[in-house]
């Protein structure tokens, strides 16, 4: 029990973790604050569209978390993370699309509105109990969970590494993007899944929903950072860090490599998952285009921009490339592209350790300066 209990705790000693905390914390009570008593003509008012936003960043944020997880401390460069934020999108959408019943435009209170198109008579078996939150909340988990266990055990066992296994990821994700566009899947094809009206009983439209989404994001992306904290501060990190490090001495060593890899990349693709669930219900919307590849490139940009290896520096990437994101694709959305690959280029050349590793550089420089200031004032 002493174990466990230091397993779960010892990150909240960390001053990088507190100070995390606190900052994400800060945020949530300051935006709630904003949003609820300043008026909406004022210049502090955080309106409900901005709280959108926001929380739509703090998903990214929790889903460069578990790239920067399997990334930064396994080695293992994942270009099909899209593929499990998706999965766990699409079974959000299912839950809200049940939820419609007959409010929906063709008024049928089983099927969903692009099944009574397309003339679908019966509700295919792998949507039933999709009615029920607990039942959904737990595909939300098991359906990336058992993609990340099938596609990892096999990958792993065959000892598949470096550019191959990256190479192989982004296949996943590609075919999955390429079977969902078809209408015959019963996912939406090219449209995906929308037009939610609740969760949980209250109205997605509504302001306070759109509050309590933000803050719940928050919180998850509170816990999924402590828990990969928790991960990468005990026994199973230093060794996931070995295999990364020096794979075939710590097979030497007698650790199996493999189960490490296997549970590392099943815990990151859960994360991923419930990042997706979070995104689904705030944005409105969920098709085929979060498998695209280049989607999962994207998240890799943002964990580099941030830096690798630090779990809080790809928050910082997430955040600061999706808002320049928001920003340029409303002055020159033609443009962003080129503007992503640049910054890629230019994080490679001239941050190879990102913002993190600046910020890491400036707080040992400022120790080193502070030491001799220390050792006059005790002789």
């Amino acid at each position: 029990m002493a174990s466990s209990q230091t397993w779960l705790f010892r990150p909240f000693q960390e001053r990088s973790t507190q100070i995390f905390l606190g900052v994400l914390f800060s945020a949530l009570v300051l935006v709630t604050f904003l949003h609820l008593f300043m008026p909406q003509d004022s210049a502090l008012h955080v309106s409900a569209y901005t709280v959108t936003l926001l929380g739509k960043y703090l998903c990214y944020a929790l889903l460069a978390v578990a790239v920067d997880l399997v990334w930064g401390y396994l080695g293992i460069l994942s270009l099909g993370h899209g593929a499990f934020f998706a999965l766990g999108g699409y079974a959000m959408g299912m839950y809200l699309m049940r939820q419609i019943g007959d409010r929906g435009t063709y008024g049928d209170p089983l099927l969903p509105d692009f099944m009574v198109f397309l003339n679908w008579q019966e509700l295919p078996w792998y949507w039933l109990g999709f009615d029920m939150a607990w039942f959904a909340f737990i595909m939300v988990l098991l359906a990336p969970g058992l993609l990340a266990l099938v596609f990892g055990f096999l990958a792993f066992r065959s000892r598949v590494t470096g550019v191959y296994l990256s190479i192989i990821t982004q296949a996943l994700t590609f075919a999955l993007m390429l079977a969902f566009f078809r209408n015959e899947m019963g996912f939406g094809g090219n449209n995906g899944l929308t037009d939610f009206r609740d969760i949980l009983g209250f109205n997605l439209r509504s302001d306070a929903t759109r509050l309590g989404l933000f803050i719940a994001t928050g919180v998850a992306l509170a816990i999924g950072y402590v828990m990969c904290r928790g991960i990468v501060t005990s026994k199973l990190g230093r060794v996931s860090i070995a295999c990364r490090d020096a794979e075939a001495r710590t097979r030497f060593l007698g650790y199996r490599v493999e189960r490490v890899q296997l549970f590392v990349f099943v815990v990151s693709a859960m994360l991923a998952g419930v990042a997706g669930a979070l995104y689904v219900p705030q944005v409105g919307i969920i098709n085929p285009s979060e498998f695209s590849p280049l989607f999962s490139i994207e998240i890799v940009v943002w964990v580099a921009l941030g830096g690798r290896a630090t779990l809080y520096g790809a928050v910082i990437g997430a955040i600061l490339v999706n808002y320049a994101k928001t920003v340029f694709t409303g002055v020159m959305p033609d443009a962003w592209l080129f503007a992503l690959g640049a910054l890629f280029v230019l994080t490679t050349v001239f941050l190879p350790k990102g913002i993190a590793g600046l910020l890491q550089k400036d707080r040992k420089a400022s120790a080193t300066d502070d030491a001799p200031a220390a050792q006059e004032a005790t002789a």
